[in-house]
């Protein structure tokens, strides 16, 4: 069965990989180079790309160059949000905002070092 990943632009990968397998239990996988790193999180593969010129993810497409941040964002789903809340603030984590309540459950968006969003909600 074919696996799917996401791609996050970062600028610096060995900040991110502290973020990831630190604060949110990531996995590294593979890390081939400064510039690149392939991590997990059960089925979820991050593939976590620095700005280069060295070809891969991290290079200019169509005259733009990948930047981190926007919105795009994948879920961590924990079984308590308010316990998850406190563990992230205490360890430092940077948060977008308060908790809110979605229609598809309670949720709060962190920030990775480059200001890529990560949701973490409450599962059900």
């Amino acid at each position: 069965m074919a696996g799917v990943s996401v791609r996050y632009i970062v600028d610096d990968v060995d900040a991110a990989l502290g973020f990831y397998c630190d604060l949110l239990g990531f996995e590294v996988v593979m890390r081939p180079a400064p510039t690149f790193a392939i991590l997990s999180h059960g089925d979820l593969r991050l593939l976590l790309s620095a700005p280069s010129g060295r070809g891969g993810g991290g290079q200019a497409v169509g005259g733009r160059s990948p930047e981190p941040g926007g919105w795009n964002r994948f879920v961590i789903e924990v079984p308590d949000l308010s316990d998850e809340i406190e563990r992230l603030r205490s360890a430092g984590a940077v948060f977008r905002g308060d908790r809110v309540e979605g229609v598809a459950g309670d949720q709060v968006l962190i920030e990775d070092p480059a200001g890529n969003p990560v949701e973490v909600r409450a599962s059900r």
